[in-house]
């Protein structure tokens, strides 16, 4: 899951896995497979880190079974 910030400071937490795409607008904005999109205030940059950070414990706990 990761943890993303509205425009107006609420904290929300996404589903990593259904990402579709993110593209600046200038804001940024989150498209999901489900076709909900969210603008929130991490750049583009910073939700792509976020997603990687995510990958890599979910890859991690695959490891550890």
């Amino acid at each position: 899951m990761i943890e993303l910030t509205r425009l107006h400071n609420q904290k929300i937490v996404v589903n990593g896995d259904l990402i579709e795409f993110v593209e600046a607008t200038p804001d940024t904005l989150v498209s999901t497979t489900s076709g909900k999109k969210l603008l929130v205030k991490e750049s583009v940059d910073e939700v792509v880190e976020k997603y990687i950070q995510y990958k890599r414990r979910v890859v991690g706990l695959k490891k550890k079974r």
